[in-house]
């Protein structure tokens, strides 16, 4: 019996010097229970508003409720941030497209002859997507530059 075969017979993990193992990784995706809307207030007038938490909630009620109902209504809606006439929202996932549908059709509110409205910039399924998103927009703004756009 040679030295090899008692070291397979002893051991079955145990590999011979020079083999080769195969691994197999795998991945799994997990989705968020949330998504999460950057919106904007648009005006067709030159004033400026400050937008705060409760003129968000207030369009974004009044847009829901319009479009959906006392069903619109009921969609749990998180305001995390309004700052600047932009808000960051977080909203159910399986909500979102009754939410993207509901204040794209709302018509917005008039303050004389101003009409403010609630766009809606951008949505996904993680708020680092839609934050990094607009840091960088607002720095493009910011110095006054578009993006460099390589040849592939």
């Amino acid at each position: 019996m040679s030295t090899d075969a008692a070291v397979d017979e002893k051991k079955p993990g145990m590999k011979k010097w020079g083999q080769q193992t195969t691994h197999i990784l795998s991945s799994r995706y997990i989705s968020s229970p949330y998504a999460y809307v950057h919106l904007e207030l648009v005006t067709d007038g030159g004033q400026d508003i400050a937008l705060d938490e409760l003129m968000v909630m207030s369009y974004c009620m009044a847009a829901l409720k319009q479009f959906l109902g006392l069903t619109g209504i009921a969609i749990p809606t998180d305001i995390l941030k309004a700052q600047d006439g932009a808000a960051w929202i977080r909203i159910p996932r399986e909500d979102l497209k009754s939410f993207s549908a509901a204040i794209t059709a709302y018509g917005g509110t008039s303050d004389g002859s101003t009409q403010y409205i609630l766009r809606m910039k951008r949505s996904s399924e993680w708020l680092g997507t839609i934050v990094g998103q607009a840091n960088a927009e607002a720095t493009r703004r910011r110095d006054g530059c578009e993006p460099v756009r390589k040849p592939i």
